[in-house]
């Protein structure tokens, strides 16, 4: 009789155990991002040109893209690419402008070669978002590959990496 009840017992506990399993593997949910989705060439409302020709009035070429409920435009200015989000309404999220070591100002230029003297300044992109101007920049310097960020007039080393060979 005590096998038999224990025996019982044993089965209703692995019964039990597995029902619980099963449901442990329903609740589990994966959460995804909504995707985002760039759209090929796009016209934009009287708004956006508006703002855009307003701010930037030097541009050689210009395309709009539509991306979700923003329009990226991507445009050439002062020989350098540049990139610019707008919402609906014509606000300016951000400007980014893609340029060379000759393209940053000489004494943010100054405080990096001070920093890593003999270093090249390769690339450099300057962000204006709200009001602030980040650069950053890419300096070759010896076997090492740096990134450095100027903001407010300090200058900060953000990655180093070392150059392949």
């Amino acid at each position: 009789m005590k096998k038999l009840l224990y025996c019982q017992a044993m089965g209703v506990l692995m019964v039990l155990l597995s029902v619980q399993s099963s449901y442990a593997q329903e609740v589990a949910k994966v959460d995804t991002l909504p995707m985002v989705v760039i759209t090929a060439k796009s016209y934009v409302n009287q708004k956006v040109s508006d703002a855009f020709h307003e701010k930037f009035k030097d541009v050689v070429s210009h395309t709009w893209y539509k991306i979700d409920k923003n329009y990226l435009v991507k445009f050439i200015s002062n020989e350098q690419k540049n990139h610019a989000l707008y919402d609906k309404n014509g606000y300016l999220y951000y400007h980014l402008a893609y340029g060379t070591g000759r393209n940053l100002p000489a004494d943010i230029a100054e405080k990096i070669n001070r920093e890593y003297k003999g270093g090249i300044i390769t690339t450099t992109i300057q962000v204006n978002q709200d009001n602030r101007s980040i650069w950053l920049a890419n300096v070759e310097y010896g076997k090492l590959l740096v990134l450095v960020r100027e903001e407010n007039g300090e200058v900060r080393e953000v990655e180093r990496f070392s150059k392949s060979k």
